[in-house]
């Protein structure tokens, strides 16, 4: 099947997409109190089988990682992140619990995602987590669980990378290693409406959070989505953005992909907060050619 059909079945079809996660177990009397502490959003509503998602921050409140959390029984937590973070997530409670009775493990789980219009003609599909995901429209499943016990609805369609790609970014979804990096000020991801809560009590890296949304100041720097008006094929993440008349970098590319549901090469992107959105950028082209032009658009995309 094309990349272009599995696209459509993550979009209005129903579409399975195998997602790298990590998941480490949190067990003990004081997992709860522990997690707490750690956490920018609220657990404490948490009943068992339900989900939220959180930030992970350093004392400085910079970002460390955009994580999911699963009540899964009365004194165990699951705690999900972006494949090949799960080490750093690990040693992070484990530097901190000091004297915590909780015990923490890396499990060999895998998560299935779920996504397009026809999940809700289907039953409930069976894995230890269900968990409801819903990023700007772009909403489905996630299962959770050892690679036996995940099962899947019938007719749903294997997507691979491409078409994966194409709706994350039109959908302006971060992950960690490309927008979800450790210098990264939460304000500037477009994450803290859903992942934090300005009710809870003290959590590491609160400071900085709090002050920017007590202030009400914009961020250096904000994810935006990038649109390409012409085929920039040799543009890669990392490539520097430019404005007309500005010999300083004004953003830089963080994701690319070949969007469908646009017709367009499009990416993810900070620009700083000067940039105008709706506007143009360019990309210097390597070779010394011309110019790569496109535009900023705020995200969703689509």
């Amino acid at each position: 099947m094309s990349a272009a059909a599995e696209y459509q079945a993550l979009r209005t079809g129903l579409g399975a997409h195998r997602l790298p996660r990590d998941v480490i177990g949190c067990t003990g009397p004081d997992a709860a109190h522990y997690l707490q502490g750690q956490c920018s959003q609220d657990l404490a509503p948490l009943e068992i089988g339900e989900s939220t998602e959180t930030l992970v921050l350093a004392p400085d409140g910079r970002l460390e990682a955009l994580a999911r959390v699963v009540r899964f029984e009365a004194e165990t937590f699951l705690l999900d992140v972006d494949g090949g973070h799960g080490a750093a997530l690990l040693e992070r409670p484990a530097r901190f619990k000091l004297r915590s009775r909780l015990t923490l493990e890396p499990l060999e789980w895998v998560c299935i995602a779920l996504r397009g219009a026809a999940l809700d003609a289907v039953a409930t599909p069976e894995a230890p987590v269900v968990a409801a995901v819903d990023w700007n429209g772009w909403a489905g499943l996630d299962l959770l669980g050892p690679p036996d016990a995940v099962t899947l609805p019938e007719g749903a369609v294997p997507c691979g990378e491409a078409a994966w790609e194409a709706a994350r970014i039109e959908s302006g979804v971060p992950v960690m290693g490309r927008e979800l990096t450790g210098g990264v000020i939460p304000a500037e991801t477009g994450t803290v409406a859903r992942t934090v809560s300005f009710t809870k009590g003290c959590y590491t890296g609160q400071e900085l959070v709090a002050r920017i949304d007590s202030r009400g100041a914009a961020p250096p720097n904000r994810l935006v989505g990038v649109v390409f008006v012409e085929d920039a094929a040799a543009v890669e993440p990392g490539a520097a953005l430019f404005v007309e008349g500005r010999d300083r970098a004004a953003g830089r590319l963080t994701s690319i992909a070949w969007c469908f549901g646009l017709g367009a090469l499009a990416g993810l992107a900070y620009v700083h907060r000067s940039v105008e959105v709706p506007g143009p950028l360019f990309v210097a082209d390597p070779s010394g050619t011309a110019p790569q032009a496109a535009e900023a658009r705020s995200l969703p995309l689509l």
